[in-house]
């Protein structure tokens, strides 16, 4: 079993089934501070417990972490190996009739979303915990009331910030618009449902990326 997951193979397996895990908890996410836009005290409420749930705190938080940095680490890992592969190859094929330029750039994408995600963590999540378990406040109250609509919409005050949000998320749907469908064919997923998946991955890899984009704009221009 451990010769496996160190193929080549077991690489891709592993890195679509971290894309998997990675995409759902997107979903997840945007499901929470989509919230924030039709109901500020749901977001509240639902952010406080999800900040505060010992099981999601102490459990599934650091497996997201490595989840993270897994899918990260490895997919740098295979695109090292696979440029390699491509030398030869490439001698004897034009690379860019064979395949699409976002699949030929997923290593320049990858790299402005980490660098995005980076940015991402210093904005909300290391002040979260901060807040948490250095200061020791667990109440998710600021002047009486919760402070988490409060805060995300002070992060999009910035028009700069807000600029790099929607770029962000921009790379993340061009990132998306591949992995999705390489996700699935590394699991062998090559069957009647083949077309109906595609269709989902572009409708998710669109929809997703600009649905946080309208939060971003939204708390722009209603703050």
């Amino acid at each position: 079993m451990s010769g496996f997951f160190k193929s080549s193979i077991g690489r891709k397996v592993t890195m679509a089934l971290s894309a998997f895990f990675l995409m759902f908890f997107l979903l997840q996410h945007f499901a929470i501070n989509i919230l924030s836009v039709f109901s500020p005290d749901t977001f509240n409420e639902v952010s406080h417990f999800m900040g505060t749930n010992p099981l999601i705190q102490y459990a599934l938080q650091p497996v997201l972490l490595f989840g993270v940095i897994y899918h990260f680490v490895m997919g740098f890992i295979l695109e090292f190996k696979n440029r390699s592969a491509r030398v030869v190859s490439y001698a004897k094929n034009n690379g860019g009739a064979n395949s699409t330029w976002v699949s030929r750039n997923m290593i320049y994408s990858g790299l402005f979303i980490l660098i995005f995600l980076i940015i991402h963590f210093m904005d909300f999540w290391i002040p979260e915990i901060n807040t948490k378990y250095i200061v020791g406040d667990m109440s998710g109250l600021h002047n009486g009331s919760f402070r988490y609509f409060h805060e995300l919409q002070e992060k999009f005050v910035p028009i700069w910030r807000v600029a790099l949000y929607c770029l962000g998320f921009v790379f993340l749907a061009l990132h998306l618009l591949h992995g999705f469908n390489s996700a699935f064919q590394s699991v062998g997923a090559n069957n009647k449902y083949t077309n109906g998946l595609k269709g989902f991955g572009k409708a998710y890899a669109i929809l997703i990326p600009l649905g946080f984009i309208v939060i971003a704009l939204f708390h722009h221009f209603n703050h």
